[in-house]
């Protein structure tokens, strides 16, 4: 499975953003694709999954009734989109794909697949 995320830029605090994940190759065995992000100095962090089968959808409180994680099942994409962004939103964002299922979905290490990352860059 190849993950190549796009839609990332420098914006201003407030505004939206929408990311934007095509997954090609061997996708009828993702199980789960989510999103994750990565500040300097700091550990990568979930930020939002999706199930692909159910639609189910989970979110880290931080980003949770400003982000939506969805799909477009046609394209195998999935979307994350981001209204009311801080500056403390700024990291590179990853998509990330799990072949698996039952999973604990906020865990790094439950992902088999990762993209290159796209740059999100929030200024105040």
């Amino acid at each position: 499975v190849h993950l190549a995320e796009s839609g990332g830029g420098l914006v201003q605090a407030g505004v939206s953003l929408r990311l934007s994940c095509a997954a090609s190759g061997l996708t009828f065995s993702m199980r789960a694709m989510a999103w994750f992000r990565q500040a300097p100095g700091k550990e990568r962090e979930f930020v939002a999954a999706l199930t692909w089968t159910s639609g189910n959808t989970y979110y880290a409180n931080s980003v949770k009734g400003r982000f939506t994680i969805s799909r477009d099942n046609a394209k195998n994409t999935v979307y994350l989109q981001m209204n009311s962004l801080k500056p403390e939103d700024t990291a590179v964002y990853y998509c990330t794909a799990a072949v698996f299922s039952g999973v604990l979905l906020s865990m790094v290490g439950s992902y088999d697949y990762w993209g290159q990352g796209t740059q999100v860059t929030v200024s105040s």
